[in-house]
């Protein structure tokens, strides 16, 4: 899909964005390249609107390892090993790692996201399908999936954890019963309603000042 000025412009981009996209494509661009020049040059926040106001495309991209500081793909990602992005990763279609997904920032997929060991974030998880991981979940923010959430140890979250209507969560699938109190412990701040397999810990945690 090619984005020209005029195609832009009907979808009413900030002032600054849109000056930024005439210097940089001043004869228009693919929809994808644009995304990968805005988060080159730090402005996920652009590029994340971008995909916003374009939406989904049918792409995937496959690659044995992927390593970005800001990653935003229109398409689904499908990785052999492991994802490690330095802030924030979003993708229009499906995540999927055969190794481990991990983000500084936080981590959003239009479908599911599956990773063969654990997944982390430092901000929120979340999914339009389900979210399943070999290893641990853990995030900074809320994990939040449009269909089940399954781990093989524990999930962590610094707000809460919530699957999709009538989906359950399912933490702790790959250990054996007596290890369940030490590594398939699941954390947040209230215990997901579906919660149906894992070690519930109950943690109080402290809300920060106002500034």
């Amino acid at each position: 899909m090619k984005i020209t000025k005029e195609f832009l412009k009907e979808k009413h981009p900030c002032a600054e964005g849109y000056e930024w996209y005439l210097r940089n494509f001043p004869e228009g661009g693919e929809y994808q390249e644009i995304l990968d020049a805005l988060c080159d040059d730090d402005r996920f926040d652009d590029a994340y609107w971008l995909l916003n106001a374009f939406g989904k495309t049918d792409d995937v991209l496959d690659v044995e390892r992927l390593e970005k500081r800001h990653f935003v793909f229109a398409g689904s990602i499908r990785v052999s090993g492991s994802i490690t992005i330095e802030f924030s990763l979003r993708a229009g279609g499906g995540i999927e790692a055969g190794g481990g997904i991990e983000a500084g920032g936080g981590i959003e997929a239009g479908g599911g996201i599956e990773a063969g060991r654990g997944i982390e974030a430092g901000g929120g998880i979340e999914a339009g399908g389900g979210i399943e991981a070999g290893g641990g979940i853990e995030a900074g923010g809320g994990i939040e999936a449009g269909g089940g959430i399954e781990a093989g140890e524990g999930i962590e979250a610094g707000r809460g954890i919530e699957a999709g209507e009538n989906y359950g969560v399912f933490a702790a699938l790959r250990l054996r019963l007596p290890k369940w109190s030490v590594y398939g412990r699941v954390i947040a701040k209230t215990k997901p309603a579906n919660l149906m397999t894992g070690f519930w810990v109950e943690v109080q945690f402290e809300e920060k000042d106002a500034a």
